[in-house]
């Protein structure tokens, strides 16, 4: 149904909130269910849709009575909302967080990348030719094979520090250019999900499984209720902005009602440690080197993939306790991290640079402390606690 509404959306969360509230029981349920990620069914509508579903003993033609309601079936249509508003809640949370720690981990990228161009430029003085080949092959480039040969002739003396520095730099600065250009098409794939995830109502098998009603009156009452909301909606902005009408396009309230309200903070849901990467710990590490870009490329797909599907064989999958834990501790190591100039330049330095030869001699560790004998007191005492056999020799059962 379209409707007169301003292009700058005047349409309100509150205005929204006010029409639905409102409404008639059943259309305030049908409207909340409806928007159940963004609503709340309250026990009193619990109570009603309870009391509102069809009798079985209809069925076998004995008469029906109104107002019987047991325990069991008030926690059955109650596990239900919980199920669902669960669902949708975590999906929008979900989206919401990927989209906001790919935006991060693509200026990080993009941030470490313009770094390691000016340290070449200003401190090993590569032309801006050169630079621009390294940019422009940095797609195609393997940079392990690189960086192994570049360590070997480290190694064996072939080149200088600087050299070595210079070369490694290079490498990096390509792996930022690659990685970015993986964010930015992540999270072009992130945002479209995050948009599908918006517009998407609960379904009407969804609907009918919380409310427990047929589908025909299900559907009846979708039609009667969505028009209803519809037409009180548009009444409210025609009497909030009378000349609005003549002045602007038609505008899908419909639409528009799941674009108002999903400009609203999105709820955080309570997340505990689900067993990605066996160890709380070893999580948090991993995290740490996937955003500084340390992480093997690899191994940052399928790490990525566990983060955002819970794909890892040792997380827990069952739908009550999925949660978001791995992308909430992403976003706050994000919120916490030093992004300054300096903490770029330090990272890149520090990522780059060769490392320590052993000198010529060195010992490779210390040295191993010899093995003490057993005195003939302490020999005997350890073959009394091993005990003898038949023959007086001491037993090795143990």
């Amino acid at each position: 149904m379209t409707t007169i509404a301003s292009p700058t959306s005047i349409l309100t969360a509150d205005m929204i909130r006010s029409v639905i509230d409102a409404m008639p029981m059943q259309g305030r349920i049908m409207l909340r269910l409806i928007l159940l990620q963004h609503f709340d069914v309250t026990d009193e509508e619990i109570l009603y849709m309870v009391a509102d579903q069809p009798d079985p003993r209809c069925v076998t033609g004995t008469k029906r009575i109104h107002g019987i309601m047991t325990k069991e079936s008030i926690k059955a249509v109650t596990d239900r909302r919980d199920q669902y508003r669960r669902q949708v809640r975590l999906k929008r949370e979900r989206t919401w967080l990927q989209c906001e720690s790919l935006q991060r981990l693509l200026r990080l990228r993009e941030g470490l990348a313009e770094r390691a161009r000016i340290l070449l430029t200003e401190r090993f003085a590569l032309s801006p030719e050169t630079l621009d080949a390294l940019e422009a092959s940095a797609r195609t480039v393997l940079p392990r094979p690189a960086i192994r040969l570049l360590e070997q002739r480290w190694e064996d003396n072939e080149i200088t520090a600087e050299d070595y520095q210079q070369q490694r730099l290079s490498i990096e600065y390509q792996t930022q250019l690659r990685m970015a250009e993986k964010y930015r098409k992540r999270l072009n794939l992130a945002e479209r999900e995050r948009q599908t995830a918006i517009y998407a109502p609960l379904q009407d098998h969804e609907i009918g499984h919380v409310w427990g009603i047929p589908a025909g009156s299900l559907a009846a009452r979708k039609v009667k209720y969505l028009t209803q909301y519809l037409q009180a909606l548009q009444a409210k902005l025609q009497a909030s902005s009378p000349g609005l009408a003549a002045s602007t396009a038609p505008l899908d309230l419909w639409k528009e009602t799941f674009a108002v309200l999903a400009e609203q903070p999105v709820e955080r849901s309570l997340s505990t440690y689900d067993g990605l990467e066996k160890t709380e710990s070893a999580l948090i590490d991993k995290l740490t080197l996937m955003v500084w870009g340390s992480l093997a490329e690899e191994s940052e797909v399928k790490f990525w993939t566990s983060l955002v599907f819970g794909a890892s064989s040792n997380a827990m999958h069952s739908e009550i306790t999925r949660n978001l834990f791995g992308l909430q501790r992403l976003t706050a190591i994000l919120n916490d991290m030093d992004t300054s100039v300096e903490a770029l330049d330090e990272e890149l330095l520090k990522r780059t640079a060769p490392r320590q030869k052993l000198e010529a001699g060195a010992l490779d560790g210390p040295a191993e402390p010899a093995v003490k004998e057993l005195s003939e007191m302490q020999a005997q005492i350890l073959n009394s606690m091993r005990g003898e056999d038949a023959t007086g020799r001491a037993s090795d059962k143990w």
